[in-house]
């Protein structure tokens, strides 16, 4: 079972997008897949259907042995979740010294080949546990012009945790997203990561797609939503790019 950490302490870069449209294309390739909700705006929850969940992943980091039981069936076949509750907005406190609290939970959920963890949007606790817990992490980067901001504070915060903590960790690849061709911008950006990163950067680049905007208000992953728009097309081939990268670790 590979563990995936889908990490940038920056909000509204296409992290939870990335989250579930990631976690379906691998699972419609046939991977059995465990999506983490850990953000407690429950985004990726809801995106999937999953509305006004009491019991969730707040519970399992409480009781770990008990994590099976709140493990959802979704919509996708190959496609399981471990939803959030409101209740996680709190979890951060609780665990300021558990950093293993979700690789404990991850211990008593195995069979999955893959698990996506959707973090939040902060280098908080919940965060550090999902560093923690984590073989490979893949970084969301908005193609715009304060992209690079924070990525630096990211990679140093990733690089303590390998030291400290989870000596196996590695960043498995950036990808950009909400990229628009239209503008010089975008290019330039998309320009400066890859001269900066190299081939850490994957090559599928996530557009700007007014369907990828809408699938999370009909609860559905852009594959079942929008199969032929290019926001599916661009997620299919990142997923791809993943296996690839996965199978070598």
């Amino acid at each position: 079972m590979k563990i995936l950490g889908i990490v940038n302490q920056k909000g509204g870069v296409g992290k939870t997008t990335t989250a579930i449209n990631l976690s379906a294309y691998l699972a419609a390739g046939g991977r059995k897949v465990l999506l983490v909700d850990m953000d407690a705006q429950g985004n990726a929850s809801s995106g999937l259907g999953l509305r006004g969940v009491e019991e969730g992943l707040y519970q399992a980091l409480l009781d770990p042995a008990s994590a099976a039981n709140y493990v959802q069936e979704t919509s996708q076949p190959g496609l399981w979740l471990l939803p959030a509750t409101p209740d996680l907005a709190g979890a951060g406190v609780e665990l300021a010294d558990q950093t293993y609290a979700l690789k404990a939970v991850l211990k008593v959920l195995s069979g999955y080949d893959l698990v996506v963890i959707d973090a939040p949007p902060s280098l908080g606790p919940l965060t550090i546990n999902v560093l923690a817990a984590a073989d490979a992490l893949i970084i969301p980067l908005q193609t715009e012009y304060y992209a690079l901001e924070g990525l630096a504070g990211l990679t140093d915060t990733v690089e303590r945790v390998r030291q400290a903590l989870n000596p196996g960790l590695r960043i498995l690849g950036v990808a950009l997203t909400m990229f628009d061709g239209r503008t010089n911008l975008a290019q330039e950006v998309e320009q400066n990561v890859r001269g900066h990163f190299g081939e850490l950067v994957f090559w599928s680049v996530i557009p700007r797609n007014v369907r990828l905007s809408e699938a999370p208000s009909f609860a559905k992953p852009i594959g079942a939503f929008a199969p032929m728009s290019a926001g599916a097309a661009a997620y299919k081939r990142l997923a791809e790019e993943v296996m690839q990268r996965v199978e070598k670790i």
